[in-house]
């Protein structure tokens, strides 16, 4: 995955911050992906959605608003209009600089803004997905009411939404009264795909079912079940981001992907590993003959979680070669093994705790395997089969002596 952290003016002339990733290939269209009101870019949820999106061969788009996240600007100065400025340059910006984005992804407020946009700013426009979209702009003024009544007569006032506090002007509220929802989505003329979660505590349930009432064929909506509306759970978000490469590739032209051969391409056995970009954290790219998987760390350990680490894939080879060694040895004896599973855990310990180590006061790593064999299988066929567990090739690989060879390419 490649990422870019990108600048373009906004519709106040301030500079808004964006970042664009992409596949390794060439993709096979862009993604447009707008956050909800006050949130950002960042959103735990955008990123884990952007990443799976890239993995699934789409390129993604996601950047702040004025005056939020790393855009400049003052965020008290902007209302829905102005973010429907903002949207459509950014559109104009990805359509100049690489290509028109031929999907559109709102979250919350940001599903009413690209339901809003997209007949009239994004003509290339094929698909609009919408998460947790309100089905009219004055849900939100209803909203901010309620946490500052002052804002009606005051003209100014200070609201408290989500983690932090915000300054907005009675503009807004004016603003958000004059849309007109209900005409942008009956007249979409894109294919629709509403998810929205049936316990949203911000945005109920019947937004949802609104938008997809008043919405044209080809729609679709997808519940979102036991998902709170920023989507903290990063199942939550992968799944959504799932569902959107399968239902956004029924309508986005298919091209055949150009990657480098270095990376995708080698003699049997050779892994190439990408990653390590600029602001792409450690998040990797795992490449082996034509499968792609992910490898990263741990959010306390600075990472965002996106894939096992690389102990965990250490323990994964381990893992699934001793449960194919397992399988091959039982059937070559045709005895009824229904089943392997094995459980590791990976520790550094002193030499002198581990009984069976060699060396002394120094630390050596250490694997624990219980392995649990299924079926019609007596003891001995049991004792047996843990002695060929400890025969499997990666078994004898990690305990053999291994030289690693590095070089610049």
């Amino acid at each position: 995955m490649r990422g870019e952290r990108l600048r373009f003016r906004g519709s106040q002339g301030s500079e808004l911050v964006g970042r664009l990733e992409r596949p390794a290939g060439e993709a096979s269209a862009f993604v447009l992906l707008v956050h909800c009101f006050t949130c950002s870019k960042d959103l735990k949820a955008l990123g884990w959605i952007s990443r799976t999106l890239v993995e699934r061969g789409l390129a993604v788009f996601r950047f702040d608003f004025t005056g939020l996240g790393e855009s400049e600007g003052d965020f008290a100065r902007t209302d829905f209009s102005s973010n429907l400025e903002d949207l459509a340059l950014a559109g104009d910006f990805l359509r100049e600089s690489y290509e028109a984005p031929r999907v559109l992804v709102g979250h919350s407020l940001g599903g009413a803004a690209v339901l809003a946009a997209a007949a009239r700013e994004f003509p290339e426009a094929v698909a609009v997905a919408t998460v947790g979209a309100p089905s009219d702009t004055e849900h939100l003024g209803r909203i901010l009411l309620a946490r500052a009544p002052e804002l009606e007569t005051a003209g100014e006032a200070e609201v408290s939404l989500g983690p932090g506090r915000f300054r907005v002007r009675r503009q807004l509220l004016e603003d958000l009264r004059e849309q007109r929802m209900a005409e942008h989505v009956a007249s979409l003329g894109r294919a629709l795909l509403v998810l929205h979660s049936p316990v949203d505590e911000v945005v109920g349930i019947d937004h949802a079912r609104r938008l997809f009432e008043t919405a044209r064929h080809p729609k679709s909506f997808v519940s979102l079940d036991g998902a709170d509306h920023l989507l903290t759970d990063p199942l939550d978000a992968r799944y959504v981001a799932e569902v959107l490469a399968a239902w956004a590739g029924r309508y986005v032209e298919k091209r055949a992907p150009e990657v480098e051969e270095r990376e995708v391409e080698g003699p049997q056995g050779q892994v190439t590993v990408m990653g390590g970009g600029v602001g792409e954290g450690f998040a990797q790219e795992v490449v082996a003959r034509d499968h792609r998987l992910r490898a990263d760390e741990p959010v306390h350990l600075g990472g965002t979680d996106t894939g096992p680490t690389p102990y965990d894939l250490l323990l994964a080879a381990l893992g699934t070669c001793t449960s194919m060694t397992l399988r091959m040895y039982a059937e070559r004896k045709k005895w009824p093994l229904a089943g392997v599973r094995v459980s590791l855990s990976h520790s550094r310990v002193h030499a002198e705790d581990c009984a069976d180590c060699e060396g002394e006061g120094s630390r050596i790593d250490r694997i624990e395997r219980v392995i649990r064999v299924l079926g019609d299988l007596d003891e001995e066929q049991c004792r047996r089969l843990l002695e060929i567990a400890d025969r499997c090739p990666v078994h004898k690989t990690l305990q053999g002596e291994i030289h690693i060879v590095s070089s610049l390419d």
